[in-house]
């Protein structure tokens, strides 16, 4: 997965089934939101990445078993659904990806048994090493994403002295963890948090310096859709009006060496990286 996911920028479509998102498009219709999965692809997703739990740290955490309930029936048809629709272009990963958005291992371990699940999107910050051993044992890849403490609780008053040695710590500790349990490099994601208990200046010094990451040599996926921070440097507080500060943020991955972009606007991102690939005159490596 390593060399696909770094062949080309890769656009990772965010479908919610669930009815509280932070941006408004979370829908418990699985018929809509699978329409809205193929729409994604259609234009230019190269990975969708479905939740069923809002990440917002203003409600509680779902039961385990409501979960499980919307997410097994969108992943049960989402194969078919790409099936449907032809790529975008050559550029694209084709078949595209199926990421999940969790955190629990209960679901992690419920959505890995369907054999359709390429990624787990853990949230959780691999505060223990369950995820990482499910996606050993069922050969998936593994995104790290640099938190603190649990998920689902705000951390309004989480403050670093230095933004990029918690980075650093953090994820040295996690790699080596994730490759102890038998995790190789081919399926490992890096993920700095953006907005996860990060306040606007932390956010913008990773921007910053994203170049940083590189030295693990491993995918970087860099949650860019609509953010807190982008409204707090814009002064905009409706989530659908922050894509073009959404782009802005794509652009400044790019340059830093980011390889996936996670995004609700999967259009504008796709033909954003397709404009500054040519521009570069990159070649494309394989795409599968």
């Amino acid at each position: 997965m390593k060399a696909a996911l770094q062949a080309f920028p890769r656009v990772m479509g965010i479908v919610n089934v669930n009815d509280d998102s932070f941006s408004g498009d979370g829908t418990l219709d699985v018929e809509h939101a699978l329409r809205q999965a193929s729409q994604m692809v259609q234009d230019g997703a190269d990975i969708i990445d479905v939740g069923a739990e809002s990440a917002r740290t203003n409600r509680g955490a779902i039961e385990i078993e409501e979960e499980i309930a919307r997410l097994l029936p969108f992943i049960d048809s989402f194969e078919t659904v790409c099936a449907e629709v032809k790529p975008r272009d050559e550029l694209q990963m084709w078949p595209p990806l199926l990421s999940v958005n969790t955190w629990r291992p209960e679901i992690v371990e419920a959505v890995l048994k369907t054999g359709s699940v390429d990624l787990i999107n853990d949230i959780g910050g691999m505060v223990e090493d369950s995820n990482a051993r499910l996606c050993f044992e069922f050969g998936a890849s593994l995104l790290i994403m640099h938190t603190v403490g649990q998920p689902k609780v705000a951390h309004l008053e989480q403050r670093y002295d230095d933004i990029w040695e918690s980075l650093e710590g953090f994820f040295d500790d996690r790699i080596a963890r994730a490759n102890k349990i038998g995790l190789s490099e081919d399926h490992i994601v890096l993920d700095p948090g953006i907005d996860f208990a990060k306040q606007s200046e932390d956010n913008l010094r990773i921007f910053s310096s994203l170049e940083r990451l590189q030295q693990y040599g491993l995918p970087v996926l860099l949650p860019i859709s609509r953010k807190t921070v982008i409204g707090d440097v814009l002064g905009i507080e409706n989530p659908r009006e922050r894509d073009a500060g959404t782009v802005a943020c794509l652009v400044r991955g790019l340059a830093g060496g980011a390889n996936i972009f996670r995004v609700h606007n999967v259009k504008a991102a796709a033909d954003c990286v397709r404009v500054i690939a040519a521009i570069r005159n990159e070649p494309v490596h394989s795409q599968s």
